[in-house]
């Protein structure tokens, strides 16, 4: 069977989470991961034993050992790295959002169908497995037809000081949590009913000064079908990560909650370790999470990610994908300055 040898671009939060996710992969070798910072590659790489830490991104790219890249990056080195991995034909995977603006999703989705190679978005949402069994739900036509979608993402902040500068991420909560939002309802009510026009409000009500961005947002995604897709995202929202999704049918509904609803519980007067993603407090009662990396997605996406690369095969999720969420954004983001609702242009 070939081993998929694997280059982690960035070593920060969410690259730690795909080693969380790759670590149950088979057949796969993470041989390299690159920061701008020798320091950090080099703490990064003892953490997960791997071989290569570096900083020169252009030496790593143009090696021929390596099958798969993944853009860990933070949002504004999104498209220069992916334009950089096309223009030598590598098979790249890009964490969420594909990019800042429509534009620049574009750019990267055109330049990687012409490289000819394998490109991937990794959307954890639409890989949790919790999200997986209630589109199977759907599919079987266990709640009909699909009217209504609620989807929830909110925590008390970002952890890396560059997302509360909306000018290098790209926008502020919406843009975070929101593309999380987007693609769950895309993947509810089907990719065959794109999502027409939007209307979206956000404000700053807390961490005034801090970010130049809103820390806390309302999307509503209309469908082509004449379904609503309503998205509640806030980077003030205490107690640990809030991650639901509630699908309302003609026929029944589906709810999913990973994070407010774990299977432990418990009452600490001390610090007893580690909680849940984005958690405000370690003690007194808690509600721990598991397994977060298989829990939220990451273990489903890599694995497939993985296979995609060894078989040859087109992703689930691909650039085009992430193209269409930040089209959802763009226009997401002119409805909260026009007031009204927005046609979403792809």
């Amino acid at each position: 069977m070939h081993e998929v040898r694997i280059a982690m671009l960035g070593s920060g939060f969410v690259a730690g989470f795909y080693l969380q996710g790759l670590a149950n992969v088979r057949h796969q070798r993470v041989v390299a991961n690159y920061s701008r910072s020798k320091r950090r590659a080099a703490a990064f790489a003892r953490t997960w034993d791997i071989p290569e830490p570096t900083t020169n991104l252009e030496k790593l790219i143009q090696r021929d050992d390596i099958d798969l890249y993944v853009i860990a990056l933070p949002n504004e080195e999104h498209v220069a790295v992916s334009l950089a991995l096309s223009k030598a034909k590598r098979h790249q995977v890009c964490t969420k959002p594909l990019a800042r603006t429509r534009g620049e999703a574009k750019a990267m989705l055109t330049a990687a169908k012409r490289s000819g190679a394998m490109h991937g978005y990794a959307e954890t949402e639409v890989f949790a497995p919790a999200v997986v069994k209630a589109r199977e739900m759907i599919a079987a036509g266990g709640i009909g037809k699909v009217l209504w979608v609620r989807s929830r993402e909110s925590h008390s902040g970002p952890h890396s000081p560059h997302f509360w500068d909306a000018a290098r991420t790209g926008g502020g909560a919406m843009h975070d949590l929101g593309c999380h939002c987007i693609a769950a309802a895309r993947y509810f009510f089907g990719k065959d009913d794109p999502i027409v026009e939007v209307m979206a409000w956000g404000a700053t009500l807390v961490h005034h000064g801090k970010t130049t961005g809103e820390d806390n947002a309302l999307l509503v995604l209309k469908f082509a079908s004449g379904g609503i897709g309503h998205c509640e995202l806030s980077w003030t929202t205490k107690g640990g990560l809030d991650l639901r999704n509630e699908i309302h049918g003609s026929e029944g509904s589906v709810f999913t909650d990973v994070t407010r609803g774990t299977p432990i519980s418990a009452f600490t007067t001390s610090p007893a370790g580690y909680v849940v993603e984005k958690a405000d407090s370690d003690v007194g009662w808690t509600r721990p999470l598991p397994e977060e990396a298989f829990t939220y997605g990451y273990q489903a996406e890599m694995r497939h990610f993985v296979e995609c690369v060894r078989e040859g095969v087109t992703p689930r999720e691909t650039y085009e994908d992430g193209y269409i969420v930040n089209c959802v954004l763009d226009a997401g983001y002119q409805s909260m300055q026009r007031g009204r609702w927005v046609r979403v242009r792809i």
